[in-house]
């Protein structure tokens, strides 16, 4: 693998062919009880498929009561698909869940087109989309994971120039000949880069702790509106469109929001149901971004008809990341998040009563449309009044001599009075929990 950067994508001529492939895509219920809307879920797969220009002829969804193990399918599924890849002349069927490597390798046989599960489909999409070199290291470190136990499948490759995520390309410049050694290789390579990309997010995120402002960071299900939000509170033209994962790599900015001076607002990258382990894994340096946040505005497409599973899902992945159930990050302190209830707009009157009745007993939220503008100042109050009250009075007693923590205590909180005291100076400022803490360690 010698000669391959730090990421790459795949050849012009490959993407060309992705973006014309015809494609049935195949939704295997397997009996997920969260999920309330299957014709939602085809959906979104088909809006999957779009972000890399494939085209979608068909949709298929099946009850799967028992899975097969060579082919997930059972035999009369297998030929309404094959019956529909005929007749729409697709070169490519997606399956909307997970696919075994033995699964993946005996449909194709059957079927004689390519196949992809969710999990390649989202990282095509990834390998496209990410930007910085951050963002390509995570995401060929995710594609070789995935790529790992899936050596046993005649087109499966790596390139020696171009490197690529070629699932829906064809067969590349160089098969895999020994690859389990040099995916190894390559794959301890690239943690390696990444470790230090995380030190020096971290370095970044320890800058930005010294500084007075709050952070704010936007998180949802992916096409929610974080982007329209985030252009909307900070005026940046940050890529919105109504297409997922239109955001991969973060974003931040400096805004003035409610009664706040200045706060800085963090976008990240979109959550997805049956979100790849593979992702998640190679992402965290970024979407730890969201640990070190003062306060978490959860984007929520409450128009949509699965909102409600959306919400559970992000909460899920927040989880994972060390944000649990009560709300709290790695270092157990509390992180408030406030509901944006987005695409307000789209509903009617019923529809809307329906939803604030369903929603009562949430946290702190407020209906939004980050399209035209409505209640978007209400939801920057609403934050800043949450980020001031959590700030405390405290009364701390310092020597006179120490002007270092004195100079310390103006720049990161609120300095109501100083009275002298003897050799001491008692100092009644308003600060936070995070803040409080970092002040006893100096």
């Amino acid at each position: 693998m010698s000669g391959q950067g730090t990421g790459s994508f795949p050849t012009d001529e490959r993407r060309e062919i992705a973006r014309g492939a015809r494609a049935v895509i195949a939704y295997p219920d397997l009996g997920n009880k969260r999920l309330v809307n299957t014709r939602a879920r085809l959906e979104e797969a088909v809006g999957l498929a779009a972000a890399i220009g494939i085209d979608v002829r068909e949709t298929l969804d099946f009850r799967i009561r028992t899975a097969r193990p060579g082919t997930l399918f059972g035999g009369g599924q297998i030929d309404q698909i094959s019956a529909a890849i005929h007749a729409e002349e697709a070169e490519l069927l997606i399956v909307d869940g997970p696919l075994s490597a033995i699964q993946q390798r005996n449909l194709e046989e059957r079927l004689k087109v390519k196949v992809i599960d969710r999990t390649g489909l989202i990282l095509e999409i990834f390998g496209e989309r990410a930007a910085t070199a951050e963002g390509r290291l995570q995401v060929e470190l995710a594609h070789l994971d995935y790529q790992a136990g899936r050596l046993v499948r005649s087109w499966t490759h790596l390139e020696r120039q171009r490197g690529g995520f070629g699932f829906l390309g064809g067969p590349g410049e160089t098969q895999i000949e020994s690859d389990r050694r040099m995916i190894r290789n390559r794959m301890a390579k690239l943690r390696k880069e990444l470790e230090q990309v995380k030190k020096t997010r971290s370095l970044h995120r320890e800058r930005r702790q010294k500084a007075p402002w709050p952070v704010i960071a936007l998180v949802g299900y992916t096409n929610a509106g974080k982007s329209t939000l985030f252009n909307r509170l900070t005026g940046a033209d940050v890529m919105a469109e109504d297409l997922l994962f239109a955001t991969l790599d973060p974003t931040m900015r400096s805004v003035e929001i409610g009664g706040l001076e200045k706060a800085i607002l963090s976008d990240t990258v979109g959550f997805v149901s049956d979100l790849p382990t593979e992702l998640v894994a190679a992402f965290r340096a970024t979407l730890e971004e969201v640990l070190s946040a003062d306060l978490i505005i959860h984007v929520r497409d409450i128009s949509h008809p699965d909102t409600r599973s959306q919400k559970q899902e992000v909460e899920d992945i927040l989880a994972t990341l060390g944000i649990n159930s009560g709300l709290q990050n790695a270092g157990n302190i509390p992180i408030p998040i406030v509901e944006a209830w987005n695409k307000w707009d789209r509903l009617d009157p019923e529809e809307r009563a329906a939803v604030t009745e369903f929603e009562k007993t949430v946290g702190p939220y407020q209906k939004v449309s980050a399209l035209t503008g409505e209640g978007v100042e209400r939801l920057s109050q609403l934050v800043s009044d949450i980020l001031i009250a959590a700030h405390r009075m405290r009364s701390i007693s310092i020597d006179m001599t120490d002007g270092q923590k004195l100079a310390w205590l103006h720049a990161h909180g609120k300095v109501a009075s100083i009275k002298e005291n003897g050799d001491q100076q008692v100092v009644n400022v308003r600060l936070s929990e995070k803040d409080w803490g970092r002040f006893l360690t100096l």
